[in-house]
């Protein structure tokens, strides 16, 4: 049977970025479509990658726009995930569909993870990966992401689970899986909103290449599967806890009386988070991810480095 080319089309920008060795980032477009509100989310989308260029790499947005994977989004591109209404939501389950179909999606943790992997990108930054859900044990309410970290060779730098989930149990569930949680200049789990979760990490790493150094180990040795890069949110940013939990607590009951599950929890649980913290849930989320974008580019200029 006759190879068929990928359905794959990459911006100039990266594609120049390959052809000269560059080291790049991969980042999501599920926050530019399900994850903040228009403009908030188009100039988060742009701001990302401003920061990823400022610290030595080059950025490369991945959606899905026609049933084509696209490494690297236009301003133009950018702007239409946050403004479009019908931009659905991909994770693994939902790739082949929308490719065959060729509709447009965003894609989550998982599904940018596949299209880095199959580009060749090696990090990624995020806010904060997908896990267990609390509850799970009765919902089995488990996100993709976390089987996605143990099959696919891409390092994921995140503020942590997102504090939605039950974050023990998330922890618990990426030992199962042998996925490595480092904890980037910290001895614990960052809780998204919150630098600090009181849940230890397996180790600490505090400089990206440290960081750079146990992906090559692991990569070299055949050991398949990602590495998730938990980054504190910046402590001037850091939201006070009880006043974070609280407005969980509220966001979750809220979601339990109205029947709200599976893909429209977390933007629904989002949305009900910064109405009840009166938008300075939204601030920190716009922080912290810009963090971990300054830090996965320095990681991955590190990687690059080391395996050139």
């Amino acid at each position: 049977m006759k190879k068929k080319e990928l359905p794959i089309d990459y911006s100039n920008e990266v594609a120049r970025a390959f052809s000269r060795g560059q080291p790049l980032v991969a980042l999501e477009s599920t926050i530019i479509s399900h994850g903040m509100p228009h403009p908030e989310n188009v100039s988060t989308a742009e701001a990302l990658e401003d920061t990823v260029r400022r610290n030595g790499a080059v950025p490369a947005t991945i959606a899905i726009l026609d049933g084509r994977i696209k490494i690297g989004l236009s301003k133009e591109q950018i702007e239409f995930l946050g403004k479009a209404d019908s931009i659905k939501k991909a994770s693994r389950r939902d790739l082949p569909v929308i490719l065959a179909e060729g509709s447009h999606a965003a894609t989550t943790v998982a599904a940018t993870m596949i299209a880095a992997s199959l580009a060749g990108i090696h990090v990624f930054a995020t806010g904060g990966i997908g896990g267990v859900h609390r509850g799970a044990e009765t919902t089995f309410d488990i996100s993709a992401d976390l089987q996605e970290l143990s099959r696919t060779d891409v390092a994921v730098v995140c503020a942590g689970a997102k504090a939605i989930l039950d974050l023990q149990l998330t922890l618990e569930y990426l030992e199962t899986l042998g996925v490595p949680v480092l904890g980037y200049g910290t001895d614990e789990l960052p809780a998204f909103y919150s630098a600090s979760s009181g849940l230890p990490v397996d180790h600490r790493v505090d400089s990206p290449e440290q960081t750079a150094a146990i992906l090559d180990s692991k990569w070299r040795c055949g050991l398949e599967g990602g590495v998730l890069i938990t980054n504190p949110i910046p402590e001037r940013f850091s939201m006070e806890k009880k006043k974070i939990d609280n407005a969980i607590e509220i966001a979750l009951a809220e979601a339990r009386r109205i029947g709200i599950s599976g893909k429209e929890l977390t933007p629904f649980l989002l949305e009900k988070i910064k109405e009840n913290t009166g938008g300075e849930s939204l601030s920190a989320n716009i922080e912290l991810v810009k963090n971990n974008a300054a830090v996965a580019a320095q990681i991955a200029l590190a990687y690059a480095t080391r395996t050139s």
